[in-house]
């Protein structure tokens, strides 16, 4: 992650001292916040939400109910979401990415924990004024000819994005494209890219 927040928000500092506090009192265990934020981070998301991406990637009619109805769709693989969900597609021509101006609203049952940088005044402020620039903070520079929509996340209404298919990829199991997609690329904040192909036999 290249993009980094002015400041750790104070509600992360107020919850490390909580934290510190109940484990010195003998009330919660270090390895109890371990194994916690291990399963939001792995067993709830962010695969979850990149096996939503595979689904869509290798079946078109679930892609078009995503696409019209989220919430219902993710809670097709197991992972009812709460709160409504849009899922964005991400084409050629149009780039979406995701940020939450009030506060740090976001899709935790299906990306895990949000990262720090999401929930940052720096992040949330600019986000909408210069997406572009923000972006190229990421390492993600587009071409001036794509469109860049930002969708405001809120408590009533999330979003996800449905990044687009590297090319590539089409003799690959669904498994295996889950295993490309990032936290960051349903975000916005990044693409989803091709594995490396293997190295040739040498040549003598």
């Amino acid at each position: 992650m290249s993009y980094d927040p002015e400041q750790e928000p104070y509600v992360a500092l107020r919850t490390k001292a909580l934290e510190s506090l109940l484990i010195e009192k003998g009330l919660l265990s270090a390895e109890a916040v371990d194994a916690q934020i291990r399963r939001y981070e792995q067993d709830i998301g962010p695969l979850a939400g990149a096996r939503v991406v595979a689904r869509a990637w290798v079946d078109a009619a679930y892609r078009q109910r995503l696409l019209e109805d989220g919430g219902a769709a993710i809670a097709e693989l197991g992972h009812p979401t709460g709160t409504p969900l849009i899922v964005v597609e991400n084409t050629p021509a149009v780039h979406n990415l995701v940020v939450c101006t009030l506060c740090s609203c976001y899709p935790w049952m299906i990306l895990g924990l949000p990262p720090t940088w999401y929930k940052s005044f720096a992040y949330r402020s600019r986000a909408v004024i210069e997406p572009r620039a923000v972006l190229r903070e990421f390492g993600l520079a587009l071409d001036e000819a794509v469109t860049v929509q930002v969708w405001d996340s809120s408590a009533d209404q999330r979003y996800m994005v449905l990044p687009e298919r590297p090319a590539g990829t089409e003799d690959l199991t669904e498994e295996e494209l889950a295993a490309l997609v990032s936290r960051d690329a349903m975000i916005g904040v990044a693409k989803v890219a091709a594995p490396l192909a293997a190295p040739g036999p040498a040549v003598n």
